[in-house]
């Protein structure tokens, strides 16, 4: 039995041969990314613990980003929340058809699933928490980074995918 052309485009729109890896590496960053914070929040209580140093270069804080990047944008209502929240889905899914879309590689379908379970993670945190958790603290020399989190490193690890994919030419 074959399927109707119908349902084969929208397989082909919403479901390609790296789906079911790139959906189990969305769900697995989202499930890290939020027992880690959950964790943080409400077992370790790093709110009242303040700044807590683990290395010379890390502490871990408790941060409520109700921005973006570097608290861009910031939005301090419930209205704005689910605002950057809704745009954070509606990115997902334009990510999620170019997933399912390109053609490209398991490297490229893995780096877009690691964007997406980020974004997806800290537009959680907005629903819940009415902004994103941060915790970890990089500083070296006086400098210090943004505070970040599991679902930020995520997404900057399928940002490097997608340009060395870029970079290294065809999709293997």
């Amino acid at each position: 039995m074959t399927d109707k052309p119908e349902a084969s485009a929208a397989r082909g729109w919403f479901w390609s041969q790296h789906a079911p890896m790139a959906l189990m590496l969305i769900l697995a960053t989202i499930a890290v990314d939020q027992l880690h914070k959950w964790w943080m929040i409400f077992v370790y209580d790093i709110e009242g613990k303040g700044r807590v140093t683990v290395t010379p270069f890390l502490d871990l804080i408790y941060v409520k980003n109700i921005g973006i990047s570097y608290s861009l944008f910031n939005q301090e209502s419930a209205a704005g929340q689910w605002l950057l929240a809704g745009f954070a889905v509606l990115a997902s899914a334009g990510l999620w058809l170019w997933l399912n879309r390109s053609g490209g590689g398991r490297l490229m379908a893995a780096g877009l699933a690691l964007i997406i379970g980020g974004a997806i993670g800290n537009a959680i945190d907005r629903l819940h928490l009415g902004g994103v958790a941060d915790f970890f603290s990089m500083h070296a020399f006086g400098y210090h980074w943004y505070v970040f989190n599991i679902a930020d490193v995520a997404i900057v690890a399928g940002v490097a995918a997608l340009l060395y994919e870029s970079f290294r030419g065809e999709s293997h």
